[in-house]
């Protein structure tokens, strides 16, 4: 009897807490019902409807391991066909992709929420909308094999672009196939669409409808990215930042946007935008190939921010992650020139070349490149030469050409263009390539002289072609040289001059741009103006050449002296400069100087001298005093002005008055 009354006890305290946690559930406070689900299962642990519930409620409140601890103790009870959906969905949210894959091509029901779910996990295992540093053809081709995946069961369901979400979905699809104007249509569909459904309920409040269609406009930011609208998709990343949402997911991937928008420039801004990237629980938002993403960035901006140990140390990280991936090495050596050291980055490329042939032609070119800007062409060239696989492309051999010519080494051009023609005249005979080869292999030759070997090019080329007028003439010329004889046989190929007449119109090819000579249009006649006869042509008037101008002494009597145009020195009656010019005056300096000859106060040159001594008060001695001033009487030039500066000085250093 007691057993019974407990049993039933039992059975009505497990009704009262079924009927706590279908109503919790209802009110979406799941914490409250997970507590109920708890004495439920100490009631009777082995309670697969309560196990369901427990595993809901930790999903719910974002306890993704403990949901998945839940399911992997209990696989006896919640088998595959049971639980299927929420252990393949705690596998994705912890980005545990592979296993979410497995775990949903496992179940013996492919549900329509599998269906749904396998989409979206196919989508994050391959690529996402902001993984843009992967660029690889292969990815993208996959990504849009996945969205269209997750399209199709939509379709199938009748789902599509019936709300913003599938809509959005629909335009990721159509980013995924490369058709960005028509994402960017659906994109905007979208928007409409989530302002309309969201606009019905009057709780929501417009910064609420905002944050909402943030990862809606992240999107349209995205492809304006990839449409080299960087302006307009930087402003629109900076309108998301500045509303602050809550998913620290778009918050990442809108931050790495905007770094790889940044590059080497504006790195102040990029180094803030990194601290968006390392919020808490980031790495359960992004796949690995986005958190990838995201460190190769990383370690490109403490390269390019000179912190030399973050650098070598985040993109170490990456390589022992990836040993089989490029870009870390990549990074390593990059940095390395940056300190200088070219040798040591061409070793650390050529060791993950040999331990990597996969690589080995993307890492060889990136060798060939350092070894160029030290100024080591012959070694770039050696190098280059050893990549099998792309030795007979044109733009290798351009290159090789190009780079031997440099380094005067034509053998060795002539060399590269004689490999690449024999692997097309063995594997695609007669292809365009191989025929425009064969016509630079023989322009080069001949541009250097090498006649000869240029022979057998053109005998080529003109057996394929033997109305290539062009060709037979280079042939003509070359054999001229060689075998005359040979030439003037192939000479009686040429048309003849009737037949290689060509028809031009004259005046289009005169009066066009690059004409030297235009010729005018001829006006009308008006008035006296008289139409010339036929024949009679127009006269060139000839510039007359103007008079040069002759010298003011000019006289045309006078034969001009023959040496007019020779320096005075080099001229024959030249003699030296006179010396003694004035000797003649009294004296010199402040004292004896005069303005009169000595001429003029010798008085026995005249022809009646004057008394020496003029009598006192006479007119004569008036004027003799007034204009002779005697050479003692006279003031130095200076001295005055001496005088005055050396006042001004002593004025200038007192300290006291006068």
């Amino acid at each position: 009897m007691a057993a019974a009354a407990a049993a039933a006890g039992g059975a009505g305290a497990a009704a009262a807490l079924w009927s706590e946690v279908n109503r919790c559930g209802q009110n979406g406070d799941f914490a409250r019902a997970l507590k109920s689900v708890n004495k439920i299962l100490q009631i009777s642990k082995d309670d697969v409807t309560a196990l369901q519930c427990k595993v809901v409620c930790l999903i719910q409140n974002g306890s993704f391991k403990e949901a998945l601890g839940v399911i992997n103790t209990h696989t006896k009870v919640l088998t595959s066909d049971i639980i299927a959906f929420e252990k393949a969905y705690c596998e994705y949210r912890l980005n545990r992709i592979e296993n979410a894959l497995k775990t949903i091509q496992s179940a013996s029901q492919q549900t329509d929420k599998l269906k749904e779910l396998y989409g979206q996990v196919v989508i994050r295992s391959f690529s996402s909308w902001w993984d843009l540093n992967v660029c690889e053809k292969k990815k993208k081709k996959f990504v849009s094999v996945a969205c269209q995946i997750c399209i199709d069961q939509l379709e199938d369901l009748g789902l599509r672009e019936a709300t913003y979400e599938l809509c959005y979905n629909s335009a990721c699809a159509l980013i995924g196939q490369g058709k960005l104007n028509e994402a960017m249509k659906k994109l905007q569909k979208a928007e409409e669409l989530c302002r309309q459904s969201l606009s019905e309920d009057s709780d929501v409040t417009e910064e609420d409808i905002e944050a909402e269609l943030a990862i809606i406009h992240g999107q349209m930011a995205y492809i304006m990215q990839l449409q080299g609208r960087t302006e307009d998709a930087l402003q629109l990343y900076n309108q998301i930042i500045k509303l602050k949402p809550t998913d620290v997911g778009l918050l990442a991937v809108i931050a790495n946007n905007i770094i790889t928008i940044n590059k080497d420039q504006n790195v102040f801004d990029s180094k803030k935008k990194v601290k968006l990237t390392n919020a808490e629980g980031v790495e359960h938002k992004l796949s690995k190939k986005q958190l990838q993403a995201i460190e190769f960035n990383k370690a490109l901006l403490a390269m390019y921010t000179n912190q030399a140990d973050q650098c070598r140390k985040l993109s170490a990280s990456l390589q022992s992650q990836s040993p089989e991936h490029l870009l870390p090495v990549l990074i390593q050596a990059a940095q390395l020139c940056r300190e200088k050291q070219h040798a040591k980055a061409v070793g650390l490329l050529q060791d993950f070349a040999d331990q990597h042939p996969a690589n080995a032609a993307e890492i060889k070119l990136t060798m060939a490149q350092l070894k160029i800007a030290q100024g080591s062409v012959t070694k770039a060239c050696m190098i280059l030469r050893s990549i099998e696989e792309l030795q007979h492309k044109p733009g290798m051999v351009s290159a090789l050409v190009t780079m031997y010519s440099h380094e005067e080494d034509i053998d060795s051009a002539i060399e590269v263009f004689t490999q690449a023609i024999q692997w097309y005249q063995q594997f695609q005979p007669k292809s365009p390539v191989h025929l425009s080869l064969i016509r630079e292999a023989a322009n080069f030759k001949l541009k250097h002289g090498r006649k000869k070997e240029a022979i057998s090019d053109l005998e080529e080329l003109w057996k394929q072609n033997p109305k290539d007028v062009h060709t037979l003439a280079q042939l003509i010329s070359a054999y001229s040289l060689v075998d005359p004889e040979k030439a003037k046989v192939l000479s009686k190929h040429l048309p003849s001059s009737d037949t290689m007449s060509l028809k031009v119109d004259v005046d289009a090819l005169e009066n066009s741009h690059g004409a030297t000579y235009v010729r005018k249009k001829a006006g009308k006649l008006t008035g006296d103006n008289q139409q010339k006869e036929p024949g009679q042509g127009d006269v060139k008037k000839k510039k007359k050449k103007k008079k040069g101008k002759l010298p003011k002494n000019y006289d045309p009597k006078v034969t001009p002296d023959p040496e007019r145009w020779l320096p005075m020195r080099e001229r024959s009656y030249y003699r030296g400069r006179k010396k003694g010019k004035k000797k003649d005056q009294v004296g010199k300096g402040t004292q004896g100087s005069t303005t009169t000859g000595s001429s003029e106060l010798d008085a026995s040159r005249t022809a009646s001298s004057p008394p020496t001594s003029p009598r006192p008060g006479s007119a004569a001695a008036v004027s003799a005093t007034s204009n002779v001033i005697p050479p003692r009487h006279q003031k130095p030039a200076g001295a005055p002005a001496t005088k005055k500066k050396q006042q001004q000085k002593k004025k200038k250093g007192a300290k006291g008055g006068w």
